[in-house]
């Protein structure tokens, strides 16, 4: 039986496998196309990823002072200068430089940040800089290859990448609030990656690096930019965000089924009223210490993170129903959330 083998011509019968691709040559090319795709990427967007050196002196609580500010990523997003990177990078400080990819340092200067979303905006100094495009961080899929850019533990323009590995998670700012709508990746983050940007293979942004979780590996967060972009029209126009303000401490309580029931409450939990700020939009609105409040302009309100998701720009000054219980009897109230004069909502959480 006669065998007819390729030739370097070509000229060959077909195999037994017919025409299926080399396995070797398969998977180079696939990783081609991967290494393309985040190449593409970090040149859409290296050009515009800075490194932030954040320098200032803080009192202490003893009254000692001490080093402000510290070291992080960010990235320009508009061509006249202006970049993004994280609030807790710039806490504290006076002085802010920032790095170009090509080594050049240059003065920068806080526009606002806010502390509750970890943004912050800075006015970079210097003509002709490249900015990076925001994505829509809502379209993002689980498993969607993205790219890390940043400078980790001053290791400039350093790129790592990875996958979404959840969407929709939430994070505890330091504040108390929660951040929501956060995307967890396992593209390596690491001390100083903190501020730069999340990007897809189109060159978009579409979350800041924030949090990595310790000990763990691959466990990685960052803002998503829709909500970076919420923030920032406001950290332009005013320097920090505004938010609504009721004037009181509260604490995570369950309620009682029998209650809930009874008062037909769409939830099993409120918040306990433990003080209130003398003439505060609270105190005026005829809430009391004791109380438990449940309801908030007509929405369940389940704890102290509900309330805070509420208490938007749009509520200041807006009349708004409030309802809680008082001695297991359910009043209704009108209250007019106010802007703070110092702080926000303060919350004491059951067991702290």
């Amino acid at each position: 039986m006669a065998i007819r083998l390729l030739n370097t011509a070509g000229d060959a019968s077909p195999s037994p496998a017919g025409d299926r691709q080399d396995p070797a040559l398969e998977d180079r090319e696939i990783l081609d196309a991967y290494s393309s795709a985040v190449i593409q990427a970090v040149d859409e967007v290296g050009p515009a990823v800075v490194g932030v050196t954040a320098r200032g002196d803080a009192v202490a609580g003893s009254g000692r002072r001490r080093q402000a500010g510290g070291h992080g990523s960010g990235f320009l997003f508009a061509l006249d200068g202006f970049a993004l990177t994280n609030s807790h990078v710039v806490q504290g400080a006076t002085e802010f430089e920032v790095t170009l990819p090509d080594g050049r340092a240059t003065g920068a200067t806080l526009i606002g940040d806010d502390p509750d979303t970890d943004t912050a905006v800075l006015r970079v100094q210097g003509d002709g800089l490249p900015a990076a495009r925001l994505g829509d961080s809502r379209r993002l899929r689980v498993g969607q290859l993205v790219i890390a850019i940043g400078s980790p533990l001053g290791f400039r323009s350093t790129v790592t990448a990875g996958v979404v590995s959840a969407l929709g998670r939430t994070l505890r700012s330091v504040t108390g609030r929660l951040i929501d709508d956060v995307i967890q990746t396992d593209a390596a983050l690491n001390p100083g990656n903190s501020g730069g940007p999340l990007v897809t293979a189109r060159g978009e942004v579409v979350g800041i690096n924030t949090a990595v979780i310790m000990p763990a590996q691959g466990i990685c967060f960052a803002v998503g930019s829709n909500t970076v972009e919420s923030v920032v029209g406001q950290l332009l126009r005013h320097g920090r965000v505004k938010r609504g303000y009721l004037g009181v401490v509260g604490q995570n309580v369950p309620l009682h089924p029998g209650s809930a029931r009874r008062h037909e409450l769409a939830g099993t939990g409120g918040v306990l009223v433990q003080s209130l700020e003398e003439e505060g939009p609270a105190s005026r609105a005829g809430v009391r210490a004791g109380d438990i409040i449940v309801a908030f302009d007509g929405r369940p309100v389940l704890g102290i993170d509900d309330l805070h998701r509420m208490l938007l720009e749009e509520r200041i000054g807006v009349a708004s129903p409030i309802t809680v219980l008082r001695h297991g009897i359910k009043r209704e109230m009108t209250v007019v959330p106010s802007e703070p004069s110092r702080g926000l909502f303060s919350a004491a959480r059951a067991g702290d």
